[in-house]
This record gives C-alpha cells, structure tokens and sequence, in this order.
C-alpha cells in the first residue's frame, strides 16, 4: 500500500513537467499584427517549438521555405563573400537572355572612383583653374590698364562683321556662358550652393539647371558650325602670325602694333581651341544624352589600341568593351575637363573683348570698328578692304610695319 501511494505522488509531481514539455498546436492570437507572426513567434521558432502555420505560410512553404529557398529563404540571409566579391569586380558568370555584354553588369565598382575623381581632382583642380586665371586677368589689368587706340581717332568706321557673323558668334557665346553656369551649378552644387542655401532650393536650381544644359546646347553646337564655316579660311596660321606673335601682340607694349589680316595669331589660337575644345565637348555631350546611341570612349580606345600609344606610354591595352554606364562616367569626366579648359580661355578672350582693350567690343556690338584702331590692330586686314573698295583710303599708309 505505502508503495502505490508513492508512485501515485511521483505521478501526480510529474503531470505540470509533462504539460510543459508537450507542443502547443493552438493557433496564437495574432490579432493586433493582422496575421503576420509576432515577436513570440520567433522566439518559439528560435527554441524549436512548432509554431502554427500563418496567413501566406502555404503559398511560401511555411517553416520549410528556409530549406527549400537556401540563402534566401525566411529564417535569415547568409552573404557569400566570393559571390559578391566576383560580381563587384566583373569576375562572376552571369549569364542574361537579352542585352549585350553591358548587361551582364551587376556591380560596376568602378563607379566609386569616378565618384571621388570628381569630387576630388577634377573639381579642385578646376576650381583652381578659373579662379587663377581671373586672378591673372585681374593682376594684368593691373599692371598694363586699358589697351587704348594710340593715333588719333578718324572718327570714320570699318566693317568689320556683318549681321550674320555676329549672329553666329553671340548665339555659340551666349549659349556657352549659360552652358558654364549651369555646368558649375551640377557639380558644385552640392558643395556650395547647398550649404548656403539648402537642400530645398538646391533641388530647384539642379533639376532647372539640368533641362537648361541639355537643351541650349544645341544652339551651342549651331553656333560653333556657323562660326567655323564663316571664318575658317581667315584662321589658317601664315608667316605674318610668326611677326605678332614675336612681340606679343603688343598687348605687352604701348605703341607696338604688329601687322595682322582679319584675325591675328592671338584670335587664331582661340578660333581654333573653340573649335576643337567646343567639338570635343558637343561629342562628349551627345554620349550622354544618348548613352546607348553614340558611345563615344570604347571605340576611341580600340582606335587608341591599334595605334600603340596607350601602351607605348604604359597604360597597356584600353578597355574596349564598356557598358553604357561606364561610357557615361568617361563621358562626364572628359566633358568637364575640356569645359574647364575652354572657359578658361574664354575668359581670357573676354577679357580683351571688353575691358581689355579700347574699341575691341565694337567689332561685335554694331560691326563697325574706328579705322585707326583697324589700322593699328589690323593693318593687312584694312589695306585688303582699300584696295578692294570695301572701304574708303585716304591717303594714309596702312601701316608702318608693313
């Protein structure tokens, strides 16, 4: 009898263990989370315990979708380091169904160095290259003043442009200043215009600066045809540049006038970087606007290759295949270097077109130029229209140099 009343109480111990060690199937109240698990839920999933099946646990194969799915499956993520690794540097084998090699993609890590290359180099030494040359421009006005008509003024004008060719000329400078605003604008925007007046107002300004970019660079591309056609003939370099460029110009010196036609060596030299840097930046500019259309930089690097330069100067063989992202980081980097370059130059021209130089304005303002400062600027350029009729000789040499 003592014995069975012992495991009777041993039994009757045993029974709130047992309870507890025996799985729950009722369904938990989920109510407040409109069906989706609660934080209860995870940690009876984390202790092993059977957790009943969810709204949508059917369709995605309830507890055993992490089985089925691998690393992707609910109970958590794993990152593979050699799969990441090789699609980050382009050494994975991905394989698509359309698109060309670009599209094989994934990761292009080259994005974070052409990144900090325009943060870094390109913007500082840019913002170096036209602050300098306005403070030459400043220091020589300085120095030299005014470039003032040193004859007697005739009072008799020259035509030195007709309507056409100052069309052409305010349309690709007028074009380019806006363009060299609202370029400066997207890449030191972030850096100047939002701390002085925040990410709100810099939104506007970028997005309206972008629509402007883009569009007016069209007239910028039709002005620099017009003005090469026009003048092209005139800027073809000859002995008498040698003559001017000898002695500077004269721009150094009171009283010294070289003899030039139209254009003299100094006007030539900025004809022709407007030229090739105004051509080189359209075709950069066009690669963006069309990425996918006119890749500019694979095909320039396989010409670069078959020559021997790149590797002549140890950069080895040039990368001839680029997806369209990468033609674009190329793009956008040459693009603001070559713009760097020709603002800088235009800045010079300005200069000497305004402030710089007595009467030197007038030329494309109303056409009509003083005739001794044709005389003293361009004496060949003024003798040719005399001899031709084109404009009144009175009895004056045309220049002494000549």
């Amino acid at each position: 009898m003592r014995a069975f009343l012992s495991l009777a109480l041993c039994f009757l111990l045993a029974l709130p263990a047992m309870a507890q060690d025996t799985p729950t199937t009722s369904a938990p109240d989920r109510s407040a989370t409109g069906g989706a698990q609660t934080l209860e839920d995870i940690l009876a999933r984390q202790r092993g315990e059977t957790v009943a099946p969810k709204s949508g646990d059917a369709a995605s194969g309830g507890d055993d979708a992490a089985g089925m799915a691998g690393q992707l499956g609910t109970l958590g993520g794993a990152s593979d380091a050699e799969v990441w690794r090789a699609l980050r540097y382009g050494l994975d084998d991905v394989k698509v169904s359309t698109g060309g090699p670009e599209a094989r993609v994934l990761i292009q890590d080259g994005g974070m160095t052409w990144l900090e290359f325009r943060k870094g180099p390109l913007a500082t030494y840019g913002a170096w290259l036209l602050g300098g040359t306005l403070a030459l421009l400043a220091l020589f006005y300085l120095i030299r003043g005014k470039i003032r008509i040193d004859g007697a003024k005739t009072g008799r004008t020259v035509t030195r442009f007709q309507a056409v060719e100052r069309f052409g000329h305010w349309l690709m400078a007028g074009s380019f200043v806006v363009l060299a605003i609202t370029g400066l604008v997207v890449l030191f925007g972030r850096m100047v215009v939002i701390p002085l007046l925040g990410h709100e107002a810099f939104s506007t300004i970028a997005v309206g600066s972008k629509w402007v970019h883009n569009n007016i660079s069209w007239a910028f591309m039709l002005g620099l045809v017009m003005v090469f056609f026009m003048w092209v003939l005139h800027n073809i370099p000859n002995r008498t540049d040698l003559k001017w460029l000898a002695v500077g110009g004269g721009i150094f010196s009171k009283g010294v006038h070289p003899p030039a036609k139209k254009f003299n060596a100094g006007q030539k030299m900025i004809f022709w970087a407007v030229i090739v840097f105004g051509a080189s930046i359209s075709a950069s500019g066009l690669s963006l606007l069309f990425p996918f259309e006119l890749p500019m930089f694979a095909k320039t690097f396989a010409i670069l290759n078959q020559t021997g330069l790149p590797q002549a100067v140890g950069f080895g063989e040039l990368p001839v295949m680029l997806a369209p992202h990468e033609e674009m980081q190329l793009a956008t980097l040459w693009h603001s270097i070559m713009a760097f370059v020709l603002t800088a130059i235009i800045l010079a021209h300005i200069y000497i077109g305004s402030v710089g130089m007595e009467g030197a304005f007038d030329a494309m303002g109303s056409g009509e130029v003083e005739e001794q400062w044709a005389r003293e600027h361009h004496g060949l350029w003024l003798k040719e229209l005399q001899e031709k009729g084109h404009a009144p000789d009175h009895g004056k040499a045309a220049h002494p140099a000549e």
